[in-house]
């Protein structure tokens, strides 16, 4: 089996995000000509300060999320956003080792697996001893007849997926408050803390004043 980070980046982001914002934002005041090469900033600063977020809709971004299904389950609950998933029905992994997201409680390397005993205490031991397991009882199933949708039955939730999200800012601004938060999953908080790291060093106006603990 093969051992994997998780892992995300920003595929595409909308161009001038703020230039785009400020521009749609000032159709409702008809504004238009107070528009400048600086005003961008002042004017998206004022509408943050004021709550009025359905103008930062205008701008969008899109992430690829590597990471386990589990964590997935809990990115497709933002129904404001679109999706695409690596799919257990159509993706076979009977060739190659089958890939599991290592979880961040977990001290073991990422990499190639085949020996549980690497693990330096009883916990990982068992985690590894399964994996191991769920990715030979898939193969087997595979040899006996199962097509790639039976089998994925016996495949844990560390399975590795692949997930492409795009939203639109005021969306990701809401991900980021509940996904950074203290009670969120340990996992999802991996992957959403560097993202937001990354959207903040992009577009800082915009995100940030989102607190993460």
């Amino acid at each position: 089996m093969n051992l994997v980070k998780p892992f995300v980046r920003i595929l595409r982001m909308t161009e001038d995000p703020l230039g785009l914002i400020e521009e749609a934002g000032r159709t409702c005041y008809k504004s238009e000509d107070r528009i400048t090469e600086t005003s961008k900033l002042d004017f998206v600063g004022m509408i943050i300060k004021r709550g009025h977020e359905t103008v930062l809709e205008h701008a969008s971004a899109t992430v690829r999320f590597v990471v386990d299904r589990g964590v997935s389950h809990e990115i497709v609950r933002h129904r404001i956003a679109s999706f695409s998933q690596e799919s257990t029905r159509y993706c076979d992994y009977e060739k190659g080792s089958v890939s599991f997201i290592i979880p961040p409680w977990c001290q073991v390397g990422d990499g190639f697996c085949e020996d549980p005993n690497i693990a330096t205490n009883h916990q990982d031991f068992l985690w590894l001893s399964h994996m191991l397991r769920c990715e030979a009882d898939y193969k087997d199933l595979r040899d006996r007849g199962w097509r790639p949708e039976q089998a994925r039955s016996v495949l844990p939730n560390s399975l590795k997926t692949e997930i492409v999200m795009t939203a639109n800012f005021r969306e990701w601004r809401h991900f980021f408050k509940l996904r950074t938060a203290p009670a969120a999953h340990p996992q999802m908080v991996q992957v959403a803390a560097y993202l937001l790291h990354l959207f903040r060093a992009r577009v800082p106006l915009v995100f940030d004043d989102i607190k993460q603990d």
